[in-house]
């Protein structure tokens, strides 16, 4: 009875130690993963405490380049305010520049129509300054044909009425009888060229005695025999005739009888005759200046007197006095005063045409 009770419980003693056994490798197992968890985490933490000292001399080497980047931050921004107000001193210039240009453009973008009257109206306004300088007419008169050749080749409605007071101005400036300034200054001058070849009255040679006597001469001679019997008596016969011919023409030169309509004239010596030529040179010289400064009262009376002495101290037998006085009257009935005409009717019509009406 006694053997069979202690068996099992030299069976159960056995199974405990095994548990025991088992129990130990367990915990020794355990242990070992502890060891190696521990080493495993002191190496990580090793690892990350290089990588955090890595870290850490990264982080300040950037730092020191953050600080060096915000300093050149800094200068550029001065930079950058600097260039900007430079730039907005620029962007005002240009916008400057660019009203300029815009006014220019606009002033540039008128219509060809505008031009063209504007043109015109500036052409006529010259022309005459030019006629009331000059005197004459004819500067008008070219440029408001010009303006009515300009506007005929436009061809437009609008400039039709510009265009008809143009034709209107063109009329009235040819039917007005302006003197020729220019032409009567030449024509004075080509007398004045002319006085010191006028023959005087005191110095004309009007002894017809001398042609008279060429022809009995020349008629007897031509009638003397050329042979006859008679040959001596009638060549002694002709040369006594000629003989007295000679004398009796010398005779008549001695003494010579003139009409004498004008004393003064005849009693100039020739000493005065150089001063009187002077002095009708001198008359028409202040003529000639008189009409140029369009003072013609003044011409007139020069005239009058110039044409007085060519009248009174030279022989108006001679063609050239005859031309010399017919040139003088003819100056003195164009130099009177007849003022420019104004193109008042096409300045309106420009004037009415730019503004739209």
């Amino acid at each position: 009875m006694a053997v069979p009770a202690s068996a099992p419980e030299a069976a159960g003693g056995g199974g405990f130690g095994r548990w025991i056994a088992t129990g130990a490798a367990v915990l020794a197992a355990l242990t070992t993963a502890a060891l190696v968890l521990a080493w495993n985490a002191q190496q990580r933490v090793k690892l990350l405490e290089v990588e955090l000292v890595k870290r850490q001399q990264d982080s300040g080497a950037q730092a020191a380049e953050a600080r060096l980047l915000a300093v050149q931050a800094q200068e550029g921004v001065r930079d950058t305010a600097a260039r900007l107000a430079l730039l907005d001193a620029r962007v005002a210039e240009s916008t400057m520049q660019r009203t300029q240009i815009e006014d220019l453009i606009q002033s540039m973008a008128r219509s060809r129509d505008e031009n063209a009257l504007a043109d015109v109206e500036a052409a006529v306004r010259v022309a005459m300054q030019q006629s009331a300088i000059t005197g004459s007419v004819e500067p008008l008169v070219a440029v408001l044909r010009q303006a009515d050749e300009r506007l005929a080749r436009y061809n437009q409605p609008r400039l039709e009425r510009v265009r008809r007071a143009v034709l209107a101005d063109l009329e009235k400036a040819r039917a007005a009888g302006v003197a020729d300034l220019p032409l009567l200054s030449l024509r004075l001058d080509e007398v004045i060229r002319l006085v010191d070849d006028l023959p005087l009255l005191a110095a004309v040679d009007r002894r017809p005695g001398s042609r008279q006597a060429a022809a009995p001469r020349r008629g007897i001679a031509a009638s003397a025999p050329a042979s006859g019997p008679d040959a001596a008596a009638e060549a002694w016969s002709t040369r006594w005739q000629l003989m007295l011919d000679a004398i009796w023409t010398e005779l008549r030169a001695l003494v010579r009888v003139t009409r004498i309509d004008m004393p003064e004239a005849m009693l100039v010596a020739p000493e005065q005759a150089f001063f009187l030529r002077e002095n009708l040179k001198l008359r028409l010289l202040n003529a000639r200046l008189a009409l140029l400064s369009r003072q013609f009262d003044i011409a007139q009376s020069d005239l009058r007197d110039a044409q007085s002495a060519l009248e009174r101290y030279f022989d108006r037998g001679s063609r050239r006095v005859g031309a010399a006085v017919e040139a003088v009257r003819q100056v003195a009935a164009q130099a009177r005063s007849v003022s420019v005409p104004r193109p008042e009717t096409t300045l309106a019509a420009i004037a009415a045409a730019a503004a739209g009406r």
